[in-house]
């Protein structure tokens, strides 16, 4: 059978198949036409959801990138309607999340605290989108979504910290050119490490292709490595996590009384000033910390984070991330989530130091998944048969090596874009349950960044009751939508 399979489709060389599919590359774009309802007013807009291919300078094909854009109908003057690009982080993450659940104009239907409903999922028209205040556009980088390496293009050349920032700004640019929005107003939005890319790209978009910011949406950022890496020696996170480790307590009500009764926000300004104070002092002073003050910080420690004190001390005071979903419920033999703390788990036993799983991410994965499988081939009319990568692991390893024997820390870029570009404004949204990118993590890293004082007001932060994904909670959600479009007013206000 093989044999004759070999004379009815003659051999084909590996380069001459590569040169084949290199030929047929092509950019595919749908382009269909919608409305939807926001705030009581009919919306008519354009998506296009397609590809557009990156080109080196000898016009060769190195990657095909995926993406949903969405400009509204009736606009006159585009120099005046503002342009976002949204992504999402991972490394390895598609952009649906930020896009089916808070930029774009439908979601994915949950429930009010964030839970999904049974299967199947389905969309709702979004009446929290941003498409009324600014055209969007939703990037896949590569491996992600449907974006992929052209043939006989190796993946790992887009797969870290530079070469991905270098290959979403090129799809910036052009596409920015394309579209002809040089003129526009532009806004970046990322999630996670998407906030990581984000503020890379504020300092590569103007140095490399001279493309000014006019603002930067941070939601869950991570720009300093080192405020949530508990490595050996590294005594940064286990202060940084500690207000989120008490919120977390806070919630699922394991505090004294006297804690309990009080408002999140009261409670955690109490912890705050332990975290920075006390608690940074005692590991400061490591074997030198008196026996007496030990005992009193580990109590302290048990206090705020409704653990025990016998396993604060058996901590040596230091409460990493992994080990607290485990513990924080253990008699429960519950999990909590890592996204978002409010989450709980069930693993196979109650022992050892790491969950199975992340509770928090299996509650939206299934949801998002089939929503946007859905949306893309039967609403956006987009047909593919590739598999659209979600959050996949293809991107690892991941290239850190400019940042080898050093934390990977790009909060350098966005200080330097703020002061090359002082009309640059940026936004941070932070969860309060968000054990991935911790909010007084986020704080610290904005607290040192050096900005001149004429800039420091440059910058606003945004509370949410919620996790990582604060928007999945409807309330969270709500407040976030008013939160961004005060943000992109009051930085076009400086036009």
């Amino acid at each position: 059978m093989a044999k004759e399979n070999e004379q009815k489709y003659p051999a084909v060389t590996p380069k001459d198949d590569v040169e084949s599919k290199r030929r047929e590359l092509e950019e595919q774009v749908a382009e269909t036409k919608h409305t939807f309802t926001l705030a009581g007013e009919e919306i008519a807009y354009t998506a296009k959801a397609g590809t557009l291919i990156l080109k080196d300078d000898e016009g060769n094909p190195k990657a095909s990138i995926f993406y949903v854009a969405y400009t509204r109908d009736g606009v006159e003057d585009v120099s005046q309607r503002p342009i976002t690009f949204s992504f999402n982080g991972g490394p390895g993450s598609s952009s649906v999340w930020l896009h089916l659940g808070v930029l774009g104009p439908q979601r994915v239907l949950m429930d009010h605290e964030g839970n999904p409903l049974p299967p199947p999922f389905k969309l709702v028209n979004n009446e929290y989108s941003l498409l009324d205040v600014t055209d969007l556009v939703f990037i896949d980088p590569v491996s992600t979504g449907y974006s992929r390496p052209a043939p006989g293009e190796e993946a790992k050349q887009f797969h870290g910290v530079e070469q991905d920032i270098a290959s979403v700004a090129e799809f910036i640019r052009l596409f920015t050119a394309r579209a002809q929005r040089w003129t526009s107003p532009k806004f970046l939005i990322g999630e996670s490490y998407g906030t990581t890319r984000a503020a890379g790209l504020s300092s590569y978009l103007h140095e490399d292709l001279g493309m000014y910011i006019n603002g930067i949406m941070l939601v869950s950022a991570i720009l300093n490595f080192q405020s949530a890496r508990f490595s050996l020696g590294n005594d940064l996170p286990y202060i940084l996590f500690l207000p989120t480790y008490a919120a977390t307590a806070w919630y699922h009500k394991r505090l004294p009384e006297d804690l309990q009764t009080l408002s999140l926000v009261d409670f955690l300004s109490q912890v705050e000033a332990f975290a920075i104070g006390a608690y940074t002092t005692a590991l400061m002073k490591g074997a030198d910390l008196p026996v007496e003050e030990r005992t009193e910080v580990a109590a302290t420690l048990a206090r705020y984070t409704g653990l025990t004190q016998t396993y604060v001390e058996q901590t040596n005071l230091r409460i990493n991330i992994h080990r607290f979903v485990k513990e924080f419920l253990r008699e429960e033999r519950r999990t909590i989530g890592r996204f978002d703390s409010r989450i709980k788990g069930i693993d196979r036993d109650a022992a050892g130091e790491h969950h199975d799983y992340d509770p928090s991410y299996a509650t939206v994965q299934g949801a998002y998944t089939a929503a946007l499988n859905h949306y893309v081939r039967s609403v956006l009319d987009f047909k593919s048969d590739r598999v659209y990568a979600i959050l996949t692991g293809n991107v690892q390893p991941w290239d850190y090596s400019k940042y080898q024997n050093q934390f990977v820390n790009v909060a350098e870029n966005l200080r330097q874009a703020m002061t090359y570009n002082p009309y640059l404004k940026v936004f941070v949204g932070n969860g309060y349950y968000d054990l991935a990118t911790p909010y007084f993590a986020t704080e610290y890293t904005f607290n040192h960044l050096e900005l001149d004082p004429t800039l420091e007001g440059h910058v606003t932060m945004g509370y949410y009751e919620a996790g990582h994904m604060m928007y999945l909670h409807e309330p969270s959600l709500q407040k976030l939508k008013k939160d961004l479009t005060a943000f992109i007013a009051a930085t076009l206000s400086d036009k």
